[in-house]
């Protein structure tokens, strides 16, 4: 078989099967873990003490452990805690709700995933609350605003697009580290391209096509970020 006939008949298809598994990770996992991220950032900037401490302690466990260490956590470590749980709990008659911690390979992937990308979320939108001078607090505050509003409706949209490159990294950096779904047998762009490799003994073609791939995503990401980075700009400030 000729190298284009691989790619055609078996190579490509093989890795597009990967690509909507990759795609249907990277966009829930983006989405919720800005909104993590937002949230957290704003707990530990503005929150009370015992909440701030609560939040760091979070965002210290998730930024000192590798993903990969997590991911097999979730997938893995759970279904060994639903059996402890189940052998205490089962002699007693209690309804087997332990079951829940049994996740798919694709809920455990955007868990995991969620969990890591708020944690480093949190840190751009933490970074851009602080930069913000307190004036601006004070004078929503002596406008009528509480405490809260004047958060949301002053600070936050301006932290919010100070955040965006920061944030818009950290997808970029999701988009790639998506490939280490495969611990957790999600076959995604990697985990197909690596079967395929694995029965052709074809590993150059393989793992370059899939690095094609991640490549032309986070060119389409870079470009969707910069028109967004353009939209939000703060008036009176040139983007480039």
């Amino acid at each position: 078989m000729s190298t284009w006939e691989f790619y055609r008949e078996i190579l490509i298809p093989a890795v597009n099967k990967g690509l909507g598994l990759s795609i249907g990770l990277i966009v829930p996992s983006a989405v919720l873990g800005v909104i993590l991220g937002l949230l957290v950032g704003a707990g530990r900037a503005v929150g009370p003490k015992s909440l701030s401490r609560l939040l760091n302690f979070y965002v210290a466990v998730f930024r000192g452990t590798p993903l990969v260490v997590q991911l097999d956590m979730w997938f893995y470590g759970l279904p060994s805690l639903a059996l402890i749980i189940e052998s205490h709990l089962k002699p007693l008659g209690c309804p087997p709700f332990w079951r829940a911690l049994l996740l798919s390979p694709f809920a455990a992937a955007v868990l995991g995933f969620t969990l890591c990308s708020g944690a480093y979320q949190s840190e751009y939108i933490r970074g851009a609350i602080l930069s913000i001078k307190k004036g601006q607090f004070l004078a929503a505050q002596a406008l009528g605003f509480s405490r809260s509003q004047a958060f949301w409706s002053i600070i936050a949209p301006v932290a919010i697009r100070r955040a965006l490159p920061g944030c818009g990294n950290e997808i970029i950096y999701l988009i790639k580290y998506s490939s280490l779904a495969l611990v957790v047998t999600a076959v995604e762009i990697t985990g197909q391209a690596k079967m395929v490799a694995s029965m052709h003994f074809r590993h150059l073609e393989c793992y370059f096509l899939a690095a094609a791939y991640y490549l032309a995503m986070v060119t389409v990401a870079t470009a969707i970020l910069r028109v967004l980075e353009k939209k939000m700009a703060i008036p009176g400030l040139k983007v480039h």
